[in-house]
């Protein structure tokens, strides 16, 4: 079922929102070769509990393999689900990190993908196209649109460059649950999938590969790679379905405002 919000439901959506991007800046402005992605972990976990938080991702899932983390920290050819822990940042990765939230009973979830050091141009390229597709499923996500505009947009601007988009995975609903209805895929007909509605809120997050589309899960149970090996990007924002424009709730500013080497990749605001 879906779950239209009101005025009052959004601002507390958005104040979750932006607790999920200024902690993504936290840990950005950390991101370094020679980090462990468990220290990044453990800086996002005690930022959101300073601001009266909880995490979102932190326990979630099935009985006796709930994630463990409070990021889901995803490097090179991991596309999303990746479990913090030892493992150093290297220079030249790209590295996904998402975050979720929950406070005064509403959601927030929303990631970036960051270069580490200096990233070949490929890498940087993929980065950037797979944001600008962010953006332009966004600017289809209006009352009265269908699902498949957003996913088409999405789908086709990745593909023009030669890029894959993953289909195993999608976007969702968000509000009072972290996943709630609908799902949102990164491919689709125009025209098609289910209607638009103003008070919609829906976290939009194209993963989009340097290779083939298909994926795989790792035996930890979570970790999803490309099945090539190629690299994966990903980026998410949580936004409302509005008559004419939808209204990002989230966003990347705190990031820009990081460093000048994001430059490259934030084409977009």
């Amino acid at each position: 079922m879906i779950y239209l919000k009101s005025e009052n439901e959004i601002e507390k959506m958005r104040e979750s929102a932006l607790l999920v991007s200024r902690t993504l800046a936290e840990v950005g402005r950390l991101i370094e070769p020679g980090i462990e992605t468990g220290k990044l972990d453990l800086v996002a976990e005690e930022y959101i509990a300073k601001h009266n938080a909880r995490p979102a991702f932190k326990g979630y899932g099935p009985k006796g393999n709930e994630f463990p983390g409070t990021l889901c920290i995803s490097i090179n050819d991991e596309v999303v689900h990746g479990i913090p822990g030892s493992r150093k940042l290297e220079e030249g990765d790209i590295v996904s990190v998402d975050c979720g939230v929950e406070m005064n009973g509403y959601f927030g979830d929303h990631a970036f993908t960051f270069a580490v050091g200096d990233c070949d141009d490929d890498a940087i390229r993929l980065l950037r196209v797979t944001l600008e597709s962010l953006y332009k499923g966004i600017e289809q996500a209006t009352h009265g649109n269908k699902m498949g505009d957003v996913a088409n947009a999405i789908q086709v601007h990745n593909e023009s460059h030669g890029f894959g988009v993953v289909k195993d995975l999608v976007g969702h609903g968000i509000g009072k649950s972290l996943h709630e209805d609908p799902s949102v895929p990164n491919y689709g007909r125009k025209g098609k999938g289910e209607r638009l509605r103003e008070g919609m809120t829906l976290a939009i997050e194209p993963m989009i590969t340097m290779g083939s589309w298909r994926v795989k899960t790792l035996n930890d149970g979570w970790t999803v790679c490309t099945a090539d090996g190629s690299l994966a990007a990903h980026f998410e924002h949580d936004i409302v379905v509005r008559e004419g424009k939808a209204e990002i709730l989230s966003t990347f500013d705190y990031i820009a405002e990081l460093s000048q080497k994001h430059e490259k990749i934030m084409t977009h605001g």
